[in-house]
């Protein structure tokens, strides 16, 4: 991927340190070592995130990859919360965006349930037409963030092609989730089906005590 002039942006969830064992971490230091220009930046005050802040974070981001001169479009790959706001607050790029991958959105109506990112649950349910055709969804038939399923609450009425995993939780560290090759050959070579990066997991089946989103 040296020569490919298709920059990559990683987007946290709620919580989220960008702990070194957490699959978007790995993923962000496979595709540098690569040769590929990835931002993954630290989302302002994670635990207590606000939608404008995160949103001016993720356009620095953007404009950082577009001031290096050395990017044509970029794939951006959201998890969890950052999912929502992407839906919901995405800012304008200055980049063609190529491809969209949404991991485990949350459930509005879970996220509204806590009152650090209940903000993020009023956020409109609308996909961007800059992203139409060329963003993916990816979640778990088991996700506690997800109670009603993500294909239903998003999916469907967003017209979004969604893959459902079995038994994957919300495809975090303690999913299971650090290497997860599947995806980083989709970062590769978008053809490519992404599929279970960990073994099924009875880890993150309630919705009572889930103690984030990481």
């Amino acid at each position: 991927m040296s020569e490919s002039r298709t920059a990559f942006l990683i987007l946290h969830g709620w919580q989220n340190e960008r702990p070194p064992e957490h699959w978007q971490h790995r993923t962000a230091l496979a595709l540098r070592e690569r040769g590929t220009l990835v931002e993954y930046p630290q989302l302002p005050s994670p635990h207590s995130p606000r939608v404008d802040a995160w949103s001016a974070s993720i356009l620095d981001a953007l404009g950082r990859l577009h001031d290096s001169g050395r990017v044509d479009d970029v794939v951006v790959i959201a998890h969890s919360l950052s999912t929502l706001l992407w839906l919901g607050a995405r800012p304008h790029s200055p980049l063609d965006v190529s491809r969209v991958l949404l991991v485990a959105p949350p459930s509005r109506h879970v996220v509204a349930g806590f009152d650090e990112i209940a903000a993020f649950a009023a956020l409109p349910l609308t996909l961007s037409p800059h992203d139409v055709g060329h963003t993916t969804l990816i979640a778990s038939d088991d996700d506690p963030f997800a109670p009603d399923g993500a294909k239903a609450e998003f999916g469907v009425p967003l017209k979004i092609p969604t893959t459902i995993l079995s038994g994957q939780g919300h495809f975090t560290v303690d999913s299971g989730y650090g290497e997860w090759p599947s995806l980083l050959e989709w970062c590769v070579d978008p053809s490519t089906s992404i599929r279970s990066g960990a073994p099924p997991t009875a880890t993150e089946t309630g919705i009572v005590g889930m103690p984030s989103e990481r």
